[in-house]
Formats: C-alpha cells, sequence, structure tokens
C-alpha cells in the first residue's frame, strides 16, 4: 500500500440515519470509487456518479439511484455492489462513521471490512484522517514501514509482522508516528533533507 493523504478520503459521514448534507461526508464512497482507479479516472467517476445521484452522496441519495443509472456514470458491477452493501450497512447501523463514537479502533475495523471491497488498510485510514483516531497503527502500509525503516536505521525495512510489536512504546500516539514515517520517506532517501524523528 501506499501512503494516503487526508485529500484521498475527505470528511466523516454520521452513522445510522445518515442524512443528505455537506458532500465532505461522502469519504468512505469517494474511498471506494477510488481504489483500482487511476486518479483522474476516480476522480472523473466520483463526479458522474454526484451529478448523477444529485451532487450529495450518501446512504439515502445511493439507493434512490437506480443501477443502470450508476453504471452508466463508471461504476463496474463489483463496484457498485459494494457501494451498496456499505449504504446498506450503514443505514442499519453495522458500520458506523462518525467522530463521536465510542467504539474502540478494532471494533470499528471490523465493522468496516465487513463491507464488501473494504480491506483494514482503507479502514485504517478511514479511522486516522477522518474519525482522527490517534492510536492507529497500518502495518500493511509500505511508507510506514520503510519510514519506520530509515527513521530508526533498519535495514531491510521490517515486515508487518515485525513492524507491530515496534509501535507498542508509542501508544497511545501510533497514528501520529505513522504520519511522521510517511513523511521520512522522502526526507531521509538519499538526497532528502537530514531530519531526526525520533
Amino acid at each position: 500500500m501506499t501512503p494516503c493523504s487526508p485529500t484521498s478520503l475527505s470528511g466523516p459521514a454520521r452513522s445510522g440515519t445518515v442524512r443528505a448534507t455537506r458532500m465532505g461526508r461522502s469519504a468512505p464512497w469517494r474511498a471506494r470509487l477510488s481504489s483500482s482507479n487511476s486518479r483522474p479516472a476516480a476522480q472523473a467517476i466520483y463526479g458522474r456518479v454526484r451529478a448523477t445521484v444529485g451532487d450529495t452522496l450518501t446512504p439515502e441519495t445511493l439507493n434512490a439511484a437506480a443501477d443502470s443509472a450508476l453504471r452508466a456514470a463508471g461504476l463496474s458491477a463489483n463496484k457498485l455492489a459494494s457501494l451498496r452493501d456499505l449504504s446498506a450497512k450503514v443505514l442499519d447501523g453495522t458500520v458506523v462513521l462518525s467522530r463521536t463514537s465510542r467504539r474502540s479502533d478494532e471494533e470499528l475495523i471490523e465493522r468496516l471490512t465487513t463491507v464488501r471491497g473494504i480491506g483494514r488498510w482503507t479502514a485504517e485510514m478511514y479511522l486516522m484522517f477522518q474519525l482522527r483516531r490517534l492510536d492507529v497503527w497500518p502495518v500493511d502500509d509500505l511508507g510506514v514501514r520503510q519510514g519506520y525503516a530509515l527513521a530508526w536505521n533498519i535495514d531491510p525495512p521490517p515486515t508487518p509482522k515485525q513492524l507491530e510489536p515496534l509501535g507498542d512504546r508509542f501508544r497511545p500516539y501510533r497514528s501520529i508516528v505513522a504520519r511522521y514515517c510517511w513523511v521520512a520517506v522522502p526526507l531521509l532517501r538519499p538526497g532528502g533533507t537530514a531530519v531526526s524523528l525520533r
């Protein structure tokens, strides 16, 4: 996996009875549209889907749109099935997308990964950048592993299994350390600007 920027997942959504409010609450739907597509292609499809559902992408507006219209907007059969599943699970309360949720990070991740097409990495990125959870440790992210290796002079970079316990000393702020690891990759590679992240 490559590092995720805050703009690649934009804005939280409310749980349960999600209402059609500002576009920023369409983050998980946008994440599903972006996967396996180039950024320009994903943006184009996202724009067409928004136009199809009435500019605000929520479970309600998505459910109101016909499959044929969404397919015409550029959604593959698999992407459409994933978005339908996500909408259903947000509306029935299985998936909670609110920053105020008191559920643990792991429970939120477990619920998100019950959605067709959403894996652990996507769920972790959502928790970090949208729910602002401070103790997420995305060990499967290649950028985090490479950045950790550069910052702590480890060669070769740790595997996900090796990186997991290395994050224990940073609890409960592992999300912050992960972001420093991402920054370390361009800064500490040969030719970059030397900086200490320890």
